[in-house]
């Protein structure tokens, strides 16, 4: 893939030149969700519709991978049935995602603890389920089966850090996903979320949410979100 960002990523500054650049990096950082995308394809194009119902990942973002960066995404199997994907930049290390076939064993999100952020309703319609597609994975099963990208999950718990938690510039740092079920487009999301963690780094300050996407009642994702909302320009 040649990474790229999509006009709807520059209401983060981090995402554009000149942000990043006072930031403290050399040019626009690509959204993590679209890298997530990315990470995503071999494990679709092994996996299928049963790693999108019932699978899990998590992915975890090393290093900046920047406008314009070729990406090209490896998939290793590992001992233990799980595939990692590594996004790898000029052969150097950016970002990492490790996928099981199967959900990983998960509480009930209804009794984990946290301090509660208001839900909210959202329509997994147009741009949003359109964004995998853009941003440069054309995988064809998504149109085919009429349902939407698995990045989108990330993209949903972005959407809770931005209105509740993020102070300008912020960067999406790791996120833990368990698939329920796939969603249709055009369905209805119920967005709930919770505040887990919040601690200060040399980097800024670190928060970690748990979200649940639900539609219709059921839940169809689960997923511990972990960014950093304050950034601290001059330790970066």
């Amino acid at each position: 893939m040649t990474a790229r960002n999509l006009p709807e990523h520059a209401d983060n500054p981090i995402h554009t030149d000149g942000g990043a650049r006072a930031a403290g990096f050399p040019a626009a950082i690509v959204a993590g969700t679209t890298v997530h995308a990315y990470l995503t394809r071999p494990i679709v194009e092994a996996w299928g519709m049963a790693w999108l119902a019932n699978g899990s990942s998590t992915v975890a973002f090393l290093a900046p991978v920047l406008a314009d960066d070729p990406v090209d995404c490896v998939p290793v199997v590992t001992a233990d049935g799980s595939v990692e994907v590594r996004a790898l930049v000029g052969g150097e290390l950016r970002a990492r995602l490790v996928a099981r076939p199967e959900a990983d064993a998960v509480d009930d999100w209804s009794r984990r603890d946290g301090e509660p952020l208001p839900a909210h309703v959202e329509s997994l319609v147009d741009g949003r389920v359109d964004y995998a597609r853009r941003a440069g994975d054309d995988l064809a099963l998504y149109a085919t089966a009429g349902i939407v990208h698995p990045c989108l999950w990330s993209s949903l718990a972005n959407g809770v850090m931005i209105r509740h938690l993020v102070e300008g510039p912020w960067i999406h740092t790791s996120s833990r996903i368990v698939h329920h079920a796939t969603a249709l487009v055009g369905a209805t999301a119920l967005v709930e979320a919770k505040v887990v963690d919040r601690f200060e780094t040399r980097r800024g300050i670190r928060a970690v949410v748990d979200v649940n996407v639900s539609v219709d009642g059921g839940s169809v994702a689960t997923v511990r979100h972990e960014a950093l909302v304050s950034l601290t320009p001059t330790a970066l």
